[in-house]
């Protein structure tokens, strides 16, 4: 099965936070509260997207975080590669394969992983804070399609 951790998951949670007030500074225990997360998880993530140059720190009595670019400019997939590495289905598909099996597989994988990698790199955290959209999936050409909105 196809998981994310915890901890990414919840960095999903918090850039989505603070996607809703992209200009706006604010703390981790504001951030805490808005997404109702526990406040070290909260500090433990903003110090790895920190660190991964999403967000920005800004000390003093006003401190806190924001997004360091616009919403619009920070895909899922980027939050994903900052609290995980880079999304990886098999060892094969990694940047640093080790597969014994790789030069005898049919390399769908990659092309599985692609797939994922591009529908992640599809969504950025402006559409995280819209409404959900219905989705429909296409088998046939394997794309996501979204239905029309009525």
């Amino acid at each position: 099965m196809l998981r994310l951790s915890k901890l990414t998951d919840y960095g999903i949670v918090v850039m989505t936070c603070l996607a809703e007030e992209p200009d706006a500074i604010r703390a981790a225990n504001e951030i805490s509260t808005c997404t109702r997360v526990a406040p070290p998880t909260v500090s433990k993530v903003l110090k790895l997207l920190s660190r991964s140059g999403l967000v920005s720190s800004c000390r003093g009595a006003r401190g806190g975080y924001r997004l360091s670019r616009r919403p619009e400019q920070i895909s899922i997939a980027q939050v994903i590669d900052a609290l995980e590495g880079p999304v990886a289905l098999t060892e094969c598909s990694s940047e640093s394969s080790h597969c014994v099996q790789e030069a005898h597989c049919s390399g769908n994988w990659q092309r599985i992983n692609g797939a994922i990698r591009r529908a992640l790199e599809d969504v950025s955290l402006a559409e995280m804070v819209l409404p959900a959209i219905p989705r429909e999936i296409d088998v046939s050409g394997l794309a996501i399609t979204r239905q029309a909105e009525a």
